[in-house]
């Protein structure tokens, strides 16, 4: 089978490393693959893409476009020709830019499309009013729209009533993280634990409430510290934070790092204090790893991999208290740290492994007409 598969870019994000490992995973049992970065100024790739993966840069296609047109149509003629030239069975597309780009371009070829949300889009702020208004025109093109949550079912659906096939589709684990190796929770050559959290430096990710929250329990917590990676224009805030707290020995903001699951293997818990997610692979990867874990019930996402609770602490949602508490409970019985990492690293290696993922979109391919039969013929 060939699948035509878009992504915005192949920086260093989340939707890139989904497309890298599910681009990697269907060229190897033998789908003919051409990932599709559509960022105009092209960039590079961060994350390893297969040789048998054919990538083709758009940026590249736009370029050679000799037409006296204005860019936006550029790019959707530039795209067109592409599929046209591939003869796809399929079209797999990421993000909301790209998939309404792609819903356009297509738009008359008669090649099924599925596309994919990468955030719960009932709180998702950076798509703009022009945005959301051709989503709400061109998704009901679409032969099948994605969400990562069953959080953000019902929500979508109240603001595209229009779309007729909405299934979920999670994330899955990339099989090279199962190579990491996990501090053992047991404290480095210093005698120290570290609790860690990852992500933008921004509001919805609320770690100055984190700070405040291991503040209040660092003093009878002495053998803890607290590592916060990422980067973003909170960083001289949360350090004048820490700052007045007198917790600048205790509390790290390293900045961003491009070893993320090696930082996380050297931890011994981690901590989500998102308002808001679409699905947070930064948990998902800190449980599988066998990090104890603790996260805010935010929408969405962490209720769900943390079953309910019961694979990591879930604390709720704008409840300060309840986060200290939570914080101070797991950091203070090592007993249910080393319960919740077996358990948790259990539950998503099965649930969010590879094989199960890859499973789902078969299905998934099986909505939009396309059988297994047809795939091993093409």
């Amino acid at each position: 089978m060939k699948i035509v598969f878009l992504v915005s870019s192949m920086h260093a994000g989340g939707a890139e490393r989904v497309a890298a490992t599910l681009a990697n995973a269907w060229s190897a049992r033998g789908e003919a693959v051409t990932l599709v970065p559509t960022y105009t100024k092209k960039g590079s790739c961060f994350y390893p893409v297969s040789e048998q993966v054919d990538m083709v840069w758009l940026a590249d296609r736009i370029r050679r476009l000799r037409l006296p047109v204005p860019a936006g149509l550029k790019k959707w003629l530039a795209l067109r020709r592409l599929v046209r030239e591939k003869k796809p069975d399929l079209i797999v597309s990421f993000l909301t830019n790209v998939n309404v780009v792609a819903l356009l371009s297509t738009r008359g070829l008669g090649i099924p499309i599925i596309v994919c949300e990468r955030t719960n889009p009932a709180f998702n702020n950076n798509v703009g009013w022009v945005l959301r208004l051709l989503r709400k025109m061109t998704y009901r093109f679409a032969d099948l729209v994605t969400v990562q949550t069953e959080a953000s079912v019902a929500p979508f659906q109240r603001m595209m009533p229009g779309i007729e096939r909405l299934a979920v589709i999670p994330n899955p684990v990339p099989p090279e993280l199962f190579d990491a190796r996990l501090a053992a929770c047991v404290p480095d050559v210093n005698g120290r634990l570290r609790l860690v959290a990852m992500g933008r430096l921004v509001p919805a990710k609320q770690f100055d409430l984190l700070i405040d929250a291991f503040g209040k329990i660092a003093a009878h917590r002495p053998e803890w510290d607290l590592t916060i990676w990422g980067d973003g224009p909170m960083r001289d805030a949360l350090l004048r934070q820490i700052e007045s707290m007198g917790l600048s020995s205790r509390i790290d903001l390293p900045g961003r790092t491009d070893t993320p699951w090696q930082q996380l293997a050297q931890a011994h818990a981690f901590v989500l204090t998102s308002r808001v997610e679409g699905f947070p692979n930064v948990l998902l990867e800190a449980m599988a790893i066998g990090l104890p874990c603790l996260a805010v019930d935010c929408p969405s996402g962490p209720r769900e991999m943390t079953h309910n609770g019961e694979d990591a602490l879930l604390v709720p949602l704008a409840d300060q208290q309840a986060l200290t508490q939570g914080l101070d409970r797991l950091l203070g019985d090592a007993a249910l740290r080393r319960v919740l990492a077996e358990r948790g690293s259990l539950s998503v290696r099965k649930r969010y492994g590879l094989d199960a993922v890859l499973d789902s979109w078969d299905r998934l391919m099986e909505q939009v007409g396309i059988s297994r039969v047809r795939r091993e013929e093409t």
